[in-house]
């Protein structure tokens, strides 16, 4: 990622107009931002504007002003709450958004101190509030918040409501005086629950045209965090779920300060504060360099949200030495990571066919960057979901890309709704359409599911026989990956496939119809065809689409009966009592298996030569947990699912495919998902990662760090 270059104007007076106009919208975004925790620009547009302005200023130092934002930091605290002053000012950091930046942090380092050994301390940037507090003889007397890096707003009243933040200090070697800086932040999971009750309890209330107000939603955990510390109700804030990384000494009085900032922490730590466990003290830059790709990888399997990582020079004699440029201390750099927000137009709301007939909404937007990657369209999920968030075309809209999933618009910006001459949104609230898009079959959407399905049979639905079909060849299920996305719609648009069992009919005068199609290309079709009919029977249950059905229960059930025929003979009752299976998938499979439609297609998959039977079942080990039943769900930090999974099964314990009344243990980690609602209504014992661990070193299994983490939460 290299810095965007900007047209600096030649002309002194254009220079001059230039930079008071940036300065103005960057005091602006400020405000938004650390103020009324409601920011109008993304992250990445606020950088923007920021680099813009300090290259306009490098290039004339005339224009630079006291007051400049490239010479402060944050904004002016809020009205509403006293002021405190820091007596040791709250600095912030100069930026690098690459490795060359990073490298050239470091020589401006040794060009002060040209005979200096730095180690470093490596920390994550918490994306979250800063937070100063003062403790006199072990007990917390004030917390206030970094405001401009002078001033603050004292919140304390509201800090002690912060289960992480100890109102006393754990007894041993406490200062007279002392400044504790850290950053409350608030779990992912707790600003997704958050922003869905703002959105119940905006629905409760009614305008006088009988609409309700669009809720104001935040925009990500940073501004749920500090608009919940700044509530003028605690009881507010305490039932926010806040949480509080402490991370620096600001300053000490009545003993001496650490040589280091690793002692500072080690202190830190004794007085009883949380201290972010992965913190990493390295001793040359290419383990900086290795800290930072790491986490920027490694960033989506936390609940809480970093947007870079903090670099420190160890030693606090060379802090000292190395001092501060500006308002940004020569000793400590931010590696800031790509953003994974923007700001664009969303253009219109259109909607896909599932292959189970699902109704999925999902935004046409204007092309916007991020994370290196051009978004053109996002998820919307759900009606309801539209209806909660207020989406209407024509809004600005705040987009995420997290990690490799599907990119998500998070809420509109309402500042920027478009209004008639009114007042009145020009876009009225979006309803979901009452005819299928695709066959124009009814809709039907029951109180109890928050998805509306298309009433055709799927055999009658164009848009559903296309999911159907592409889920059938998918990786995972048949595997017939020569038969891709596009090639599933040219066969459905010429007539060719239907259903599943057409694909094993095609012949090389078949495929030489669709375009791009030559001779070596319909070779590999057809010899990849041919090659899925071998895929055990697990895999033909998931490929077939099965309401409720996926891969882990279909190999499950397919173990359990070993043959198509023993299944299509069981009850409902016997397919529900397979430990991981349960009524409501036990009802779904055997309701498909009965209709006549699907066994008619299932004898013609049998006709073409696809295989009907299980692998041969391994003999289960035996062990201290055999007879036991687990499911894992969400992230977990020491290991990844499969390698716990493996680890269960090798002691003897069974994976389940999903709840069930049972299932013996959940086992959750951060961001559990639907199952862990599902668990505690079938009241499932529900245990942490701490208790798998604990359990696995009782039982003797040994225990490795994960390498990766690629499975996701059904």
């Amino acid at each position: 990622m290299s810095a965007e270059p900007f047209a600096i104007p030649a002309d002194p007076t254009q220079r001059a107009a230039r930079a008071e106009e940036l300065r103005h919208q960057i005091e602006r975004a400020n405000y938004e931002y650390y103020t009324l925790d409601n920011p109008t620009l993304s992250d990445a547009e606020y950088d923007a504007l920021m680099r813009e302005l300090r290259a306009i200023e490098e290039a004339d130092p005339e224009l630079v002003t006291p007051d400049s934002p490239t010479q402060k930091v944050g904004a002016k605290p809020a009205q509403g709450f006293a002021t405190h002053r820091h007596p040791r000012p709250m600095l912030s950091l100069a930026n690098a958004r690459n490795i060359e930046e990073l490298r050239a942090w470091e020589k401006r380092a040794h060009n002060i101190l040209p005979d200096a050994h730095f180690t470093y301390d490596c920390e994550l940037k918490i994306d979250g509030l800063a937070m100063a507090l003062t403790y006199e003889r072990g007990r917390l007397t004030i917390g206030a918040t970094r405001g401009d890096g002078i001033e603050g707003e004292d919140v304390t009243a509201n800090v002690r409501t912060v289960h992480d933040i100890p109102h006393q200090l754990k007894d041993g070697n406490i200062p007279e005086r002392v400044e504790i800086r850290g950053e409350i932040y608030m779990p992912i999971s707790s600003f997704e629950q958050l922003n869905k009750e703002l959105s119940a309890e905006a629905a409760k209330k009614v305008n006088e045209d009988g609409t309700s107000p669009a809720a104001r939603l935040f925009a990500n955990p940073r501004n749920a965090a500090a608009g919940s510390l700044r509530m003028k109700d605690w009881r507010v804030t305490k039932s926010r779920n806040l949480h509080f990384f402490a991370y620096q000494i600001g300053y000490i009085e009545g003993m001496p300060e650490p040589e280091t900032q690793s002692a500072a922490l080690d202190l830190i730590r004794s007085w009883g504060f949380v201290v972010n466990p992965h913190i990493r003290v390295v001793e040359s830059l290419e383990e900086v360099e290795a800290y930072c790709l790491e986490w920027q990888q490694r960033r989506f399997e936390l609940d809480y949200e970093i947007d870079g990582c903090v670099i420190k020079i160890n030693d606090r004699h060379q802090q000292e030495e190395l001092g501060v440029v500006a308002r940004d201390p020569r000793w400590a750099i931010a590696f800031k990571f790509p953003p994974i927000q923007a700001t664009t137009v969303l253009r219109e709301i259109r909607v896909n066919i599932g292959r189970t007939g699902t109704l999925n909404p999902y935004a046409v937007m204007d092309p916007v960057v991020i994370g290196g990657v051009t978004v053109k369209q996002a998820s919307l999920h759900n009606e309801e979901d539209i209806q909660r968030k207020d989406l209407r075309p024509g809004d600005t809209v705040l987009v995420q890309r997290a990690g490799d999933v599907i990119p998500q618009v998070v809420k509109p910006i309402l500042e920027k709704r478009p209004l008639d001459a009114e007042g009145k949104p020009i876009a009225p609230p979006y309803e979901l359409p009452r005819t299928c898009p695709a066959c124009g079959a009814p809709v039907r959407k029951d109180p109890d599911e928050a998805m509306a399905y298309c009433t055709n049979p799927i055999e009658k639905c164009p848009g559903q026989q296309v999911e159907w079909i592409r889920h059938f060849v998918s990786r995972g299920a048949m595997d017939i990956m020569s038969v891709g996305d596009e090639v599933v719609a040219a066969l459905i648009a010429a007539g060719l496939v239907h259903d599943p069992a057409d694909l094993y009919k095609l012949t090389a005068d078949d495929l030489a119809k669709l375009d791009g199609f030559k001779e070596k290309r319909i070779a590999n079709a057809l010899a990849s065809i041919q090659e899925s009919k071998m895929r055990p029977l697990g895999r033909l249950l998931f490929a077939l689409g099965i309401r409720h059905v996926g891969e882990k229960v279909a190999r499950v059930v397919a173990e359990h009966f070993g043959s198509m025929d023993a299944l299509m003979a069981a009850s409902a009752e016997e397919i529900s009592a397979i430990p991981g299976v349960g009524p409501v998938i036990g009802e779904s499979l055997h309701s498909w298996l009965a209709d006549s439609r699907n066994q008619a297609l299932i004898e013609r998959l049998r006709a073409a030569g696809v295989r009907m039977t299980a692998d041969a079942p391994t003999e289960k080990p035996q062990g201290p947990l055999s007879g036991k039943s687990f499911l894992l769900t969400g992230r977990l930090e020491h290991m990844t699912r499969g390698q716990a999974e493996a680890a269960l099964q090798a002691l003897g314990a069974t994976i389940a495919g999903s709840v069930t009344k049972t299932l013996d243990y959940l086992i959750v980690g951060a961001d559990p998902g639907s199952k862990l609602a599902k668990a505690e209504k079938n009241k499932v014992a529900i245990r942490d990662e701490a208790w798998l661990m604990d359990l696995l070193a009782n039982k003797g299994h040994d225990i490795h760090a994960p390498e990766s983490e690629d499975e996701e939460d059904a």
